[in-house]
C-alpha cells in the first residue's frame, strides 16, 4: 500500500457510502496494486531485461532481435516495461527502436505512461507519450486512466502533462469515479492534490458528475472538510 492509500483509508469515513469504501480496500489489495520488478526478479534478469533494467542502450542495440525485443517476464512485463519502471529513458528509446510496442501492458493491464504516472515520473511518462504511448489508454484492473491514477495519488506535474496530452478529462473508473472524484475521494486535501483538482477544472473536467452514490467532487470536498478543494470546485481563484 502507498503511503497516499495509507492516509486515504485512515481518513475515510463511514458516511461516504459502502461502495467507497470497498474501493479503497480493494486498491490497498497487493494482488491488485501495481508491481515494480522485485529485487530477486531482477537478480536473475538477463539480456535484453537486464540492459533495460539497467539502462544500458548500447547493448540493447546489440542483442534486439525481433523475435525477442517484446518477451515476457513471469509478471507479463515487457523489457520497455522494466525501463518504464527503472526510469531509464535512453533504454526505452533504444527498445522501440529495435521494435518493442510502446503499447504494450503488463499482467494487471499496466502500461510505461500508468507505470510513469504512478510513479511520479514526469519526464519519463512524457518519454512513454513521444516514443507512441497512448495517454488515453484504459489502465489497470480499475479500468481507469493513467491520468485517474495520477489525481489519485496527487501527482501534478504529470496530471498537467496529461491533460496536455490529450488524456480524456471524464473518463468513469469501474468504481464510477473519475480523475476529479479521485482527486478529492483519494486525497490528502494538500497543495498536491488541490493542484490536480484545479488542473482539471481548469482544463474543463466536469464537476457535475456523480458517482455511483449520486455524490459530486464537491460533495466530497465538503464531506471532507477540504477548505481549497472546496475553494476550487466551486470557481474560486486561487488566494
Amino acid at each position: 500500500m502507498t503511503e497516499q492509500e495509507t492516509d486515504a483509508m485512515a481518513a475515510f469515513h463511514p458516511r461516504f457510502g459502502a461502495l467507497a469504501a470497498l474501493a479503497l480496500v480493494l486498491i490497498a489489495t497487493p494482488s491488485m496494486a501495481q508491481v515494480p520488478p522485485s529485487e530477486s526478479e531482477i537478480a536473475e534478469y538477463t539480456g535484453l531485461f537486464a540492459a533495460a533494467h539497467k539502462g544500458e542502450a548500447a547493448a540493447i542495440r546489440k542483442l534486439a532481435k525481433p523475435t525477442g525485443v517484446n518477451a515476457r517476464d513471469g509478471h507479463q512485463r515487457t523489457p520497455y516495461l522494466v525501463a518504464a519502471h527503472a526510469r531509464n529513458i535512453a533504454a526505452m528509446e533504444a527498445l522501440v527502436a529495435a521494435g518493442a510496442d510502446p503499447l504494450a501492458k503488463d499482467a494487471r493491464n499496466y502500461d510505461a505512461i500508468t507505470i510513469a504516472a504512478v510513479a511520479d515520473a514526469a519526464d519519463v511518462m512524457s518519454a512513454a507519450i513521444r516514443l507512441g504511448g497512448n495517454p488515453k489508454e484504459i489502465t489497470s484492473p480499475y479500468l481507469g486512466t493513467a491520468l485517474i491514477a495520477a489525481a489519485h495519488l496527487g501527482h501534478d506535474e504529470v496530471v498537467r502533462r496529461l491533460i496536455a496530452a490529450g488524456a480524456p478529462l471524464d473518463h468513469v473508473n469501474n468504481f464510477g469515479w473519475t480523475a476529479l472524484i479521485e482527486a478529492v475521494i483519494l486525497g490528502d486535501g494538500g497543495p498536491r492534490h488541490v493542484a490536480c483538482a484545479r488542473a482539471l477544472v481548469e482544463a474543463g473536467a466536469r464537476r457535475d458528475l456523480a458517482d455511483r452514490e449520486g455524490r459530486t467532487p464537491l460533495d466530497h470536498a465538503r464531506q471532507r472538510g477540504f477548505t481549497q478543494m472546496i475553494a476550487v470546485l466551486e470557481g474560486q481563484k486561487a488566494q
